[in-house]
């Protein structure tokens, strides 16, 4: 019975710490499409000669790393869902407590930035004869 309980353990175990990896590996690469698109955004408005208007791509890059930070943050909460200690617990805390904020600042200065977007495109709109 201990044998059968202890090889679950073992592979449940196994499984999660592959999980968490994939989990982290699609939040590593979310950082890096966002930072190409932003790149990429960015030579074409330098290509194009556009206005300077970095709102734009200060959001794209914004968006790509709020969803990364929920998945990093998912995989953290996986790695201390295994025999936690309470140093780990700790530490998951600071981890959460940290992603969460910049999480915030990340959505409320999107808000903020879309707001700003709306209210140039009504004025160009009010402009418009």
């Amino acid at each position: 019975m201990s044998e059968g309980f202890d090889a679950t353990e073992a592979w449940v175990i196994q499984a999660v710490q592959w999980l968490k990896l994939l989990i982290e590996t699609v939040g590593a690469v979310t950082v890096g499409i966002g930072m190409l698109l932003a790149v990429w955004q960015f030579a074409r408005m330098i290509a194009l000669r556009e206005a300077n208007d970095y709102n734009r791509i200060r959001l794209t890059l914004s968006r790509y790393l709020a969803l990364a930070l929920e998945f990093q943050l998912g995989a953290d909460i996986l790695s201390t869902a295994i025999a936690p200690s309470w140093q780990e617990i700790g530490k998951l805390g600071a981890i959460a407590v940290i992603r969460t904020g910049l999480n915030w600042f990340l959505s409320r200065e999107m808000v903020e930035e879309r707001e700003a977007e709306a209210a140039a495109a009504r004025a160009r709109h009010a402009a418009t004869p």
